[in-house]
């Protein structure tokens, strides 16, 4: 009894095991289910410029971005209900695409509609992104155009910049860690093939400088250099006339105002003249009328008054009007 219990229990742990193992093996054959978001390169980017597409550019080392894959990978699977196209880009291996979306942050979303990209600043979960697909709600956000668009020249050429710096730190990570190079080593390698770069490009310009250079004839620059002798002998005796003739009317003027000085003086001499006579007559008149006055008088008062007073009067009154001469000559020789 007891070998035949046994026996029973060692087959059914040995059936047990053979169907974990052969469940295992058909796990293992199972092919593992296919991601549907699609990885973008520089070759192959230029498929979002048509349709409807969401885009996300990550590192494999950057840890916001590994706690974003799982709800990237369940919108992707829905993008044929949502009518979208769903890609990614590795920044470590497309540094080119990083520089041409000028991407400084990560993770880092986009929306495109027919060649029109919007950034997309919501969290990276599942629903967010459904109902900004489904609201539509990227129509609010303000596209990127002009020089900020992924397909002008300015951010191709960024593009350029962004896949060289790439090469160069590939470039250095093989001379560090591969070879095993000391780090200031590869720095001063990297300079002198800077600096030489740039004596290589500068020798390059100067000959095309010199191929598409056509150097004038001798004759036709001497000419050139005798029109321009005249023309500044022409300006030089230009010049000098515009002072001469600013001369020329500055001494016009001044003639003009000294004529007019001179006339000014006339005039207020002939009127101080015809005062004066009008003075001399005025006194003579006065003079006249005293004198009349001493007749009358020496006749109304024969005897009452002697000839010295009378002269004495007489001198008074020439002495008066001497004073009053002197005074107006003097006023005149003073002027005005």
């Amino acid at each position: 009894m007891t070998g035949g219990f046994c026996v029973p229990v060692f087959l059914a742990a040995w059936l047990a095991a053979a169907a974990a193992e052969a469940e295992g093996l058909e796990q293992a054959a199972l092919p593992a289910e296919e991601s549907r978001v699609q990885p973008m390169t520089a070759s192959n980017w230029t498929l979002v410029m048509e349709g409807e597409w969401m885009l996300k550019f990550y590192a494999p080392w950057c840890p916001s971005c590994q706690q974003t894959d799982s709800e990237w990978e369940t919108f992707a699977k829905n993008g044929e209900t949502l009518q979208i196209s769903v890609g990614k880009v590795d920044v470590i291996q497309e540094p080119g695409l990083s520089g041409r979306f000028f991407v400084t942050t990560l993770p880092a979303f986009f929306h495109a509609k027919d060649g029109i990209f919007r950034r997309y600043r919501g969290p990276g979960i599942y629903e967010d992104l459904q109902n900004y697909i489904l609201e539509k709600k990227w129509q609010s956000v303000e596209p990127l155009t002009g020089w900020k668009s992924p397909a002008s020249l300015t951010m191709s050429g960024m593009a350029g910049l962004f896949s060289i710096s790439g090469k160069i730190w590939h470039l250095h990570n093989y001379f560090t860690v591969t070879l095993g190079i000391p780090a200031w080593c590869s720095y001063v390698f990297f300079v002198i093939a800077t600096l030489v770069f740039g004596l290589f490009m500068g020798l390059i310009l100067v000959v095309i400088s010199e191929c598409f250079y056509v150097p004038l004839p001798r004759a036709s620059s001497e000419r050139s250099e005798q029109e321009q002798r005249s023309e500044e002998a022409q300006g030089a005796e230009q010049l000098q006339d515009a002072e001469e003739e600013k001369d020329d009317s500055n001494e016009e003027e001044n003639k003009d105002s000294l004529v007019d000085d001179e006339e000014e003086k006339e005039d207020l001499g002939d009127d101080d003249e015809v005062e004066e006579d009008e003075e001399e007559d005025n006194l003579a008149g006065i003079m006249d009328e005293e004198k009349s006055d001493s007749n009358e008088q020496g006749v109304v008062k024969e005897g009452s008054v002697s000839p010295k007073d009378e002269e004495a009067r007489s001198a008074d009154t020439q002495e008066v009007v001497e004073d009053s001469l002197r005074q107006r000559k003097s006023q005149h020789a003073k002027g005005p």
